[in-house]
């Protein structure tokens, strides 16, 4: 009986040692430790929409991990190719967003796993008016007409797939959608500035 009852003892440890392993790509499963606080960041590329066009967007956010589940942080994206503006003869626009951001990761030590959250916070529109030329100190050079901002608030559910690449780097892949509230329709409205996004990025940090 008692054999027994060590064996069984003896399993349920190996178990717990087990579960606290983390598994990667790159390297043997090791003990996870009894670390409860962390922290990453993640850097984004996305591909969206903007007015029916498609559009390309940069950013990242991150912050305190909490438990190894919670994310409690702070995130920015902004437009990298800069879109004609139609009503405004060649002008161009730049679309940017940032805002708190909350992240659950479920079961972050599995090889996959997936994560999902949300950005809440504010962004603005800018328009520059058409460039022409002028000259200035014997040289030719770039202006532009006009310059104007336009507010919104911006609400961004997003969900992920992560791949463990080692220990502290993930590859991270998944979709969003923008919800702008407050645009008021000059020059856009809210539905042209919200939008889905696709997404690919690398998250690194201590996990």
């Amino acid at each position: 009986m008692r054999k027994i009852l060590l064996a069984v003892a003896l399993s349920i440890v190996a178990l717990s040692v087990k579960a606290q392993e983390i598994q990667t790509l790159t390297s043997r499963p090791k003990s996870a430790g009894k670390t409860k606080v962390g922290g990453y960041g993640t850097a984004l590329g996305k591909i969206t929409g903007f007015d029916g066009t498609v559009a390309i967007m940069t950013g990242a956010y991150g912050g305190v991990l909490l438990n190894k589940k919670f994310l409690l942080g702070a995130g920015a994206y902004s437009l990298i190719n800069k879109l004609e503006a139609k009503a405004s003869d060649g002008g161009k626009y730049n679309l940017w967003y940032t805002g708190f951001v909350f992240e659950y990761v479920h079961h972050s030590d599995k090889l996959f796993h997936w994560s999902a959250g949300t950005l809440i916070g504010g962004g603005g529109l800018t328009e520059q008016g058409k460039k022409y030329k002028v000259w200035e100190d014997g040289w030719e050079k770039d202006k532009y007409r006009y310059t104007t901002a336009h507010g919104f608030f911006v609400a961004e559910p997003f969900v992920n797939v992560e791949l463990n690449i080692s220990r502290n780097i993930r590859l991270v892949g998944g979709g969003s959608y923008r919800f702008a509230v407050g645009a008021g329709g000059n020059p856009f409205s809210d539905n042209q500035l919200s939008a889905p996004s696709f997404h690919l990025g690398i998250k690194a940090g201590v996990f």
